[in-house]
């Protein structure tokens, strides 16, 4: 005797092929997003500050273990930029956007002086108020551990 069993269809959605996807597509972002960090490697000083809340991209320049310094704008932002190209593209855009904010990025091992005369570029170029970026772990120097 032979039995006629007639198969039902499947209702259902195999969700296992868009799983598969899914992980492909987090590995793919977790190989990609730490080449996706702009700027000069610099090891920053711990200081307590608060996060800035601003709204246009701040001008960066960085001050690198060596002294030479850097400038989040023009072209090749990852190379070193001379004291009087840095000024000319810190005015321009200091005059066009007067409220912009303007940071000095210094290495934690670069000298005083070379922090400063950054600094001071900065201010050449237009610059009324010039804020230090540091590392947002927090260290108290004033109470003992």
């Amino acid at each position: 005797m032979r039995m006629n069993r007639r198969r039902r269809l499947m209702g259902e959605i195999n969700v296992v092929p868009y799983i598969d996807v899914m992980l492909v597509l987090l590995i793919i972002f977790m190989v990609t997003a730490p080449l996706l960090t702009q700027g000069i490697e610099v090891e920053l000083p711990d200081a307590a500050s608060e996060p800035l809340q601003d709204e246009l991209e701040p001008i960066i320049l960085s001050v690198d273990a060596k002294g030479k310094l850097y400038l989040n704008l023009g072209d090749n932002e990852d190379q070193p930029k001379e004291p009087a190209e840095i000024v000319r593209l810190a005015a321009t855009v200091i005059q066009r956007k007067s409220d912009i904010a303007v940071l000095v990025k210094g290495d934690e091992n670069a000298s005083y002086g070379q922090v400063i005369e950054g600094m001071a570029l900065l201010q050449r170029a237009g610059a009324n108020k010039v804020g230090f970026l540091t590392d947002p772990e927090a260290v108290n120097f004033f109470e003992p551990n």
